[in-house]
C-alpha cells in the first residue's frame, strides 16, 4: 500500500508540472503539496489499515474542500474572464 501513496505522488506531481507549465500557479501549489503528503506518507511504512485510514481521511477532507468550493466560491461561467 505504500507503493500506492508514491504512485499517487508521482501523479500529482504530473499535475503539478502541468498546472506550472499552463501558468494556473494556485493549481501547481496545490498539487505540489499533494505531491509532498504522499511522498511522505509513502515512506512512513505503516500498516495496511492506517494507511487506508488515511486514505479515507483525504478523501473527506477533499470532498469537503471541492463542495466549499463549486458552492460558495466558484463563480459559474463559460470560460469568460
Amino acid at each position: 500500500m505504500d507503493r500506492m501513496f508514491r504512485v499517487l505522488a508521482f501523479w500529482t506531481g504530473i499535475f503539478a508540472v502541468m498546472f506550472y507549465a499552463g501558468d494556473m500557479m494556485e493549481a501547481a501549489f496545490l498539487s505540489l503539496a499533494q505531491t509532498a503528503f504522499f511522498l511522505a506518507i509513502g515512506y512512513l511504512k505503516l500498516s495496511e489499515r492506517m494507511y487506508i485510514y488515511i486514505f479515507f481521511s483525504y478523501l473527506t477532507v477533499f470532498m469537503i474542500g471541492f463542495t466549499y468550493y463549486s458552492s460558495f466560491i466558484l463563480v459559474p461561467s463559460f470560460g469568460g474572464h
